[in-house]
């Protein structure tokens, strides 16, 4: 039974439970109870399965029906009901539902109301009907949810079930496969992933309590994080992403976006690109929480004041993780937070008391209240996919500073003019800018696709083309892979680009590198030279052969 996208992420992660069993038909239905309707048809399509309206999957008799929310009038359904948090536990106080929604948050949202509002998925006011449970069974993942439960809701505690969490064990179980997710965002040697994060409240880093905090840090990071040093993605809450429709945030996050910002997939791919950072920027959603538990160090931009209940895991989190100054300067604290960071024990603590355990719980559960006995073989969760390769795309125009020390050269790029920064300058501008006036007075003009592209009749071609086009240019460079360029420098000629030895850095950094060597009176002789760059706190060695 699916509330809205975010309960349904997961309820995915519980349909391998049910595989290979003959005897177990499963049916999906939408409650229609969230305001956030949207991707669930989209979800519905995907998984293939037979859809029931909601009315008629209220009269219909079954054997088992899950949830991850307590939306709609799930009390009424006819067969064993079981209900899952789609957090990290019960964590947040909201209002009272209204009368036959049970949607999350329908009561007084008024300041300083906090205190006197009931918690989510433990007190009476969510878990009783007709003041008796009408939960067959109320899935939690700790005991400490448990004793919270009873000095609550006392009623609903035989209903309780220890299970574990789904999601922290499929990201646990994904842990060796880091570098891969890394690669997959096309985080490259040296660089760091910094991810932000956001819960859907109002209240959350992307609302900031109305103070718009996250539109003006989002080109700030951009700008100050140096390009190449620094890999940035953002996980927005499914409510954001679909609440608002992903073409608006798109269109929200425009210039973030150009100047290297990725939006990730909020169903599929948040968890693994959670395990791929090196650093988190969120809030007081489960987002931040489960970072911590992994390890990963986490910063706060907000912390959802009188929104968590006191007595949560979470909320003492909130209470002790070092925050995050949105109006400070934004590359000193990046660096701290990454460097002072020291694994703190307690969330990974709290976040389970069965880790790795849950499938085997879970579907034992399941299997009881269906009143068949399990399927033979260990339970088991799907993998964590490998997501498409991602990599960061910048076409906002980059301030580039070089220093060259003979075929040693330090590359520095960044949207911004970051305080203190030292060495040569130029500009260089990927021909798709928004704004096509800065192709009038860049430096260096890049774009990146393949080599056979017939649109642009190949990369020498659109070289001569981009020089014509743009006398200020001095250099194009064409980049053909994630290792290779073409570039061609006014009155210098034309040389392949290739990454050396141990050298992982963007085909467009070799470029820039190339640019402030010929401008300092370098040559290169037919057999080629290899330079050395210096970037993202690594040398990175490429090859410059002149192209035949």
């Amino acid at each position: 039974m699916v509330h809205n996208v975010t309960s349904a992420g997961r309820l995915l992660d519980l349909l391998p439970l049910f595989h290979d069993d003959f005897r177990v038909q499963v049916l999906v239905t939408s409650t229609g109870s969230s305001a956030f309707q949207g991707g669930i048809r989209e979800l519905f399509r995907d998984l293939q399965l037979p859809e029931l309206p909601w009315r008629q999957a209220l009269s219909t008799p079954v054997d088992l029906a899950v949830s991850a929310s307590f939306g709609g009038e799930i009390d009424l359904i006819q067969g064993n009901l079981t209900v899952l948090s789609h957090g990290v536990g019960y964590t947040k106080r909201l209002g009272k539902p209204g009368a036959g929604s049970r949607e999350p948050g329908a009561g007084s949202r008024e300041p300083g109301a906090g205190s006197r509002e009931p918690t989510f998925g433990l007190s009476p006011e969510w878990l009783l009907s007709d003041g008796k449970p009408f939960a067959d069974g109320l899935v939690l993942s700790h005991p400490e949810q448990l004793e919270r439960l009873g000095r609550i809701c006392a009623e609903a505690v035989p209903a309780a079930v220890l299970a574990g969490d789904p999601c922290f064990d499929r990201m646990l179980a994904a842990r060796p496969y880091r570098d891969r997710f890394r690669r997959a965002l096309g985080v490259r040697r040296g660089q760091r992933l910094v991810v932000l994060n956001s819960t859907w409240n109002p209240e959350g880093l992307f609302g900031s309590g109305g103070q718009d905090v996250l539109p003006g840090l989002l080109p700030r990071l951009t700008a100050e994080l140096p390009a190449d040093d620094y890999r940035l993605a953002a996980v927005l809450h499914p409510n954001i992403w679909y609440g608002h429709g992903p073409g608006q945030v798109r269109a929200w996050l425009d210039r973030a976006r150009r100047g290297g910002l990725t939006l990730i997939d909020p169903v599929h791919a948040w968890r693994q690109a959670l395990l791929a950072a090196d650093l988190v920027l969120g809030d007081f959603g489960a987002v931040s929480y489960y970072a911590a538990a992994l390890g990963t160090p986490v910063l706060l931009a907000a912390d959802g004041a009188g929104l968590l209940d006191d007595e949560a895991p979470l909320a003492e989190f909130v209470r002790h993780a070092p925050r995050l100054d949105p109006y400070g300067p934004l590359l000193p604290q990046v660096e701290r937070g990454i460097a002072a960071h020291r694994p703190d024990p307690a969330p990974a603590g709290f976040v389970t008391s069965e880790p790795g355990r849950s499938a085997a719980l879970l579907r034992r559960h399941f299997y009881a209240l269906m009143d068949l006995p399990e399927p033979p073989g260990p339970a088991s969760l799907e993998p964590l996919p490998l997501p498409p390769y991602t990599p960061g795309r910048t076409t906002a125009p980059l301030r580039v500073r070089t220093r060259v020390e003979g075929t040693d050269l330090v590359v520095e790029r960044s949207t911004g003019h970051p305080p203190g920064a030292a060495g040569d300058a130029h500009l260089a501008v990927h021909e798709e800018t928004r704004h096509p006036g800065d192709l009038d007075v860049a430096d260096v003009i890049t774009r990146d696709g393949p080599a056979d592209d017939p649109r642009l009749g190949g990369p020498g071609a659109w070289a001569d083309e981009v020089l014509r086009l743009y006398p200020h240019c001095s250099t194009a460079a064409y980049a053909t892979g994630p290792d290779t360029c073409f570039v061609r420098g006014r009155g210098h000629g034309a040389f392949l680009l290739a990454a050396g030895p141990g050298a992982d850095a963007d085909p467009a950094a070799y470029a820039s590198a190339l640019h402030a060597w010929l401008a300092y009176g370098g040559t290169v002789p037919a057999r080629g030279v290899v330079l050395r760059m210096r970037t993202a706190g690594g040398p990175h060695p490429f090859l410059v052969t002149p192209a035949v």
